[in-house]
């Protein structure tokens, strides 16, 4: 029997797809003690992860070296202080130090804030202060330990900073301390209900958001892992993802573990779609995901170049998928992608669930967990076929799973999002006569022209059909009639050069694919598209750009 069968309810319908999902839990469920010790109980030799090096390094861990590895290190932290509730940053990029110090944070009852190493000195002072952060894991590569130690200088709050594989003046060398730690750990007591996580989002329209989840987080990703990434026991599962992204908790840890399956993790530093493909196929990779830019640079390579006859699923989200990527997938391997919709604040709201049928562009349908629904500015309901925002209703009599359970230190925010009774996305979509859902659109990123709203991803979705084109960004832009005009920003492929040519040729490509009420008014070639350290563009950036023009 998998173990995540003993955490919930499911019901299937006549064809197998998914149709009620509930959770059942102890009060003082924890993954570190119920899911990492009890799957090295049941089966301590079966694979937990294969890692995998940029220099073709690789490592195999069991569940019951997870199990080991995690107590010790719940031991080092324990010695130097780190206690339950204490708030500690995480910055281990891929490295394996990763899977055994998370479910050790668990295990100390401390709320495991995992980040990126792009952040900058700036960066990870807010994070320290916002969270009031005590202590850091972190990795020995580039200036992430110099910067934490700087940013110590600033921040009194921050009293300890270990760096796992090296010796640095005024840190603690984690690696030989774990090697000096006993493995015996005695159960400190924790809450389903008590913060287990945090994650700062990536901040696409202001400053980055803290988000909060409790430890019943892990047990919403099933859904995740089991009925949308279609992982299975003893399979080997690759979610492309750093481990300082949400992402990373969708597809590298909680739910993929609970059903069984190992974590494959490739910890390279420049990405090569060739060398991914080619770990993939050497290491036997049977589920992967990834977000739409790594499929659009595997169909640019061909991935019929690499045989992956192990690979039996695949599966994007992050940002809508064009639809031609998605049906060059489809021919280069001979799968379909199946596409999910979530947040930094939850786990899968709407995907393409096993057993449903893949639409191209669409995001698929609400999961069992969620009672999704589209409304207008007003907070009333759209009919189908119109565009709304996504907001999530809890559902008559149940605790609402996979929500986030606040924002650290805005509190007002946090009522915001869930004002009229209702959790508010902000991304908009429509749904079709069948219950797909389609994505149009950050609520501000909807450009009005004219009396209708057009969201920019259904113009993005036409311009990159273009072979010129490598990424765009459409936004709106004032104008004393309409509105709003729409204009494009476009970043060219390798092998095209920038001209006024160029800018009319795209423009007549889209606007002959488009309805008359969202022609490109104004397409501008630009080298880069300002971006979040996640890699989504900052299309509030573009807006500015464009005012600071016009108002120079």
């Amino acid at each position: 029997m998998y173990l995540y069968q003993q955490y919930c309810k499911e019901t299937f319908d006549e064809t197998g797809v998914l149709r009620d999902f509930s959770l059942h839990y102890p009060d003082h469920y924890n993954f570190g003690y119920d899911v990492v010790d009890e799957m090295a109980r049941l089966a301590p030799e079966q694979c937990a992860l294969v890692w995998y090096g940029a220099h073709r390094e690789r490592a195999e861990f069991s569940f019951g070296d997870i199990a080991r590895l995690s107590s010790r290190a719940a031991n080092v932290l324990a010695a130097h202080g780190v206690k339950k509730g204490d708030r500690v940053l995480v910055i281990l990029k891929r490295h394996y130090e990763y899977w055994y110090v998370a479910p050790a944070l668990h295990k100390l009852g401390a709320v495991l804030i995992p980040a990126t190493h792009m952040l900058t000195c700036e960066d990870l002072a807010y994070r320290v202060e916002t969270a009031q952060i005590s202590a850091v894991v972190c990795t020995p590569d580039g200036d992430t330990a110099t910067d934490l130690l700087a940013v110590q200088a600033r921040c009194p709050i921050l009293k300890t900073i270990f760096v796992v594989r090296r010796q640095l003046d005024g840190t603690v060398d984690f690696t030989t301390e774990m090697e000096q730690a006993g493995e015996r750990w005695a159960r400190v007591e924790t809450r389903a209900t008590e913060p287990m996580l945090m994650y700062f989002t990536s901040g696409t329209t202001g400053q980055p958001k803290a988000v909060i989840h409790d430890h019943t987080y892990s047990l919403s990703h099933i859904i995740t892992a089991r009925h949308w990434q279609c992982v299975r026991e003893g399979g080997l599962h690759l979610t492309v993802a750093e481990t300082g992204w949400g992402k990373a908790s969708w597809g590298k840890l909680y739910g993929q573990w609970l059903c069984g399956c190992a974590v494959m993790v490739y910890d390279f530093n420049v990405f090569s779609p060739g060398r991914l493909l080619r770990v993939m196929a050497e290491c036997g990779v049977t589920s992967f995901c990834a977000p739409p830019t790594v499929w659009r640079y595997f169909v640019k390579y061909g991935m019929q170049k690499v045989p992956l006859p192990q690979l039996e699923h695949l599966s994007t989200a992050g940002e809508a998928m064009n639809p031609e990527v998605f049906r060059q997938v489809q021919e280069q391997t001979g799968l379909t992608v199946r596409e999910g919709f979530g947040q930094t604040e939850s786990v899968l709201m709407l995907g393409t669930l096993r057993g449903m049928e893949p639409r191209p562009g669409s995001m698929g349908k609400p999961t069992p967990l969620y009672q999704v629904l589209l409304v207008d500015e007003q907070g009333h309901r759209v009919p189908e076929g119109e565009v709304g925002e996504v907001v999530v209703m809890p559902r008559a009599g149940e605790r609402q799973h996979g929500i986030f359970m606040a924002y650290c230190g805005d509190d007002a925010l946090y009522r915001r999002v869930w004002r009229g009774g209702v959790y508010h996305t902000g991304d908009t979509a429509w749904r079709d006569a069948d219950g797909y859902y389609w994505y149009v659109g950050r609520t501000d990123d909807l450009i009005k022209t004219r009396g209708f709203r057009v969201g920019p991803f259904e113009i993005e979705n036409v311009l990159m059909e273009h072979p010129a084109v490598l990424e765009c960004a459409v936004t709106g832009i004032p104008d004393a009639d309409r509105g709003q005009l729409i204009k494009a920003s476009v970043v060219l492929a390798d092998g095209y050069t920038q001209s006024r040519e160029m800018e009319q040729e795209l423009t007549a490509f889209a606007n002959a694919r488009l309805a008359e009420y969202k022609w490109i008014s104004d397409l501008e070639l630009v080298t880069e598209m300002p971006k979040t350290i996640s890699g989504k563009i900052r299309r509030v950036e573009l807006r500015a750009e464009d005012a600071a023009r016009r108002d120079a």
